[in-house]
């Protein structure tokens, strides 16, 4: 796996964590499929916007089901000096 593009920090909410935690999960696994383009479970228009992100510097967004039924979603800032793993209700 190659990155596509740079994380920046790397920051957790408590409740992603605690999900993680929950699920017996690393959040490396997820930043790894994130930095390389495996945008997870959002729909087409999302994943294109992805695409699009790399190429104008906007945020890029993905999203992935845990096993326990939990949404993560992994956010990359437009300037890529931050990346934050958090809750859909966290946002």
């Amino acid at each position: 796996m190659m990155a596509r593009f740079s994380l920046g920090r790397i920051v957790g909410t408590p409740g992603a964590l605690a999900a993680l935690a929950e699920a017996g999960k690393n959040p490396v696994e997820f930043l790894w499929r994130h930095i390389s383009g495996d945008w997870g479970d959002v729909d087409d228009e999302d994943q294109q916007a992805n695409e699009q992100s790399l190429l104008d510097d906007s945020r890029i967004l993905s999203a992935y089901k845990l096993s326990t039924g939990e949404r993560l979603w992994i956010i990359t800032e437009a300037d890529r000096s931050s990346t934050t793993l958090l809750l859909p209700s966290e946002y």
